[in-house]
């Protein structure tokens, strides 16, 4: 007997999720990124994430602030992609130069992803998701991530989606150009706890 297979492929339109929309997802503790017209949930990632996101967080947005370098925000800010992805680094900054005539952020998603984005490694997050997500930061205007990995005790930076440099606990963490004159010893994130 022979089956007949249609060999056709159907067009699966892809939701376009308006500002509006993404903007008015319920409260209920999941954090969102749209991907391709797809709504995705960021998988709670842990409290050594939270507690690493927080620290460098605390460390960088200081140095900003006290240069009156920018603005840093945290992984709950989307930033709307050319594609109209919208990412959620971790952590990010935004320099000054490109919030030039704001007197006040936008309640709603920056157009273009910042000029630092950093990731944290998850135990959710997988290499093909953090690559895709550097890839688009760049074709979008990050000229800096770094992608700190807890388990090694060590950050990737990157000035393009491939990695320039592996940073191991004795490295700095270097702002460079993009966020001048800020480091941070590696081994200040990944200190024992000590009570």
């Amino acid at each position: 007997m022979t089956v007949a297979v249609d060999k056709t492929e159907e067009k699966v339109e892809k939701k376009v999720w308006t500002d509006e929309e993404f903007m008015a997802l319920p409260d209920d503790g999941n954090r969102y990124e749209i991907v391709d017209g797809e709504l995705i949930v960021m998988a709670n990632s842990g409290m050594e994430h939270g507690h690493l996101a927080q620290l460098l967080g605390y460390f960088l947005t200081g140095f900003v602030l006290s240069h009156k370098l920018g603005v840093t925000c945290d992984s709950s800010t989307a930033f709307k992609m050319k594609a109209g992805n919208k990412r959620s680094p971790d952590l990010s900054f935004i320099s000054k130069e490109r919030l030039q005539g704001l007197k006040r952020l936008p309640k709603g998603f920056f157009e273009g992803s910042p000029d630092l984005a950093i990731e944290i490694i998850s135990p959710s997050n997988t290499f093909e998701e953090i690559h895709s997500k550097l890839v688009e930061y760049f074709e979008n205007g990050t000229r800096l991530a770094w992608v700190i990995n807890p388990d090694e005790e060590s950050a990737l930076v990157y000035r393009s989606p491939k990695p320039t440099r592996l940073l191991k606990l004795e490295d700095n963490l270097d702002g460079e150009e993009i966020v001048p004159g800020f480091t941070l010893p590696l081994s200040q994130l990944f200190q024992e706890l000590e009570f």
